[in-house]
């Protein structure tokens, strides 16, 4: 099979856009939100490589496939980069077989190159990355036919949140983040999940 970015294909139970073509291995995102769920079980500072969003990815959701296409999975070197705008630590780099993007994947390679403003950051970017991006569009991300909010693994202003995209109305990166726990929360309102997996080709 010959995949082209940006191209929906299907693989084992999901939809996934094509997000980077390598000689023998592609990138792929879950097309829409497929679960909604905290970022961490506890309103506690975590990271990427303690949370509990990270552990149901690379357990219960990995293991929801069936043998041969996670024999297709890759094992993944996963860089952990402070926020851009708080300087808050990402915390350890990690190996994972199911990841989510960051803010430079979302904002610079795969959803148009908007690298120009993370480069060049307004002193105003302090919750939004920009309202007028407009690559926001591209962001925006289905969970059950309803635009919603979905996780990004990138820390917030603090380590008690994290980065999203925001459902309504335009796709804009919450650079502030959002708490990583909600008690109050309904399960409903919990933040949406989009897996992302590198898979062989060769």
């Amino acid at each position: 099979m010959e995949y082209k970015v940006n191209e929906i294909v299907s693989f084992d139970k999901y939809m996934w856009r094509v997000l980077e073509v390598q000689d023998d291995k592609v990138l792929l995102l879950t097309e829409e939100i497929i679960t909604k769920m905290p970022y961490h079980y506890t309103y506690t500072e975590t990271t990427w490589e303690n949370s509990d969003i990270r552990k149901y990815l690379n357990t219960d959701f990995y293991n929801s496939f069936d043998q041969k296409s996670k024999e297709l999975i890759l094992l993944n070197k996963i860089i952990n980069i402070p926020n851009q705008w708080y300087k808050t630590d990402a915390g350890a780099d990690t190996f994972d077989y199911v990841f989510l993007l960051d803010v430079y994947d979302v904002v610079a390679k795969y959803f148009g190159d908007s690298s120009d403003r993370l480069i060049r950051k307004s002193e105003k970017q302090r919750y939004w990355f920009n309202f007028r991006d407009s690559n926001n569009i591209k962001r925006l991300a289905k969970y059950k036919g309803q635009n919603f909010w979905w996780w990004l693994r990138s820390p917030g202003r603090n380590n008690k949140t994290a980065v999203y995209i925001h459902g309504n109305p335009i796709g804009c990166v919450g650079i502030n983040g959002n708490s990583v726990f909600f008690s109050s929360y309904p399960p409903e309102r919990n933040g949406g999940v989009r897996p992302a997996i590198w898979i062989k080709i060769k």
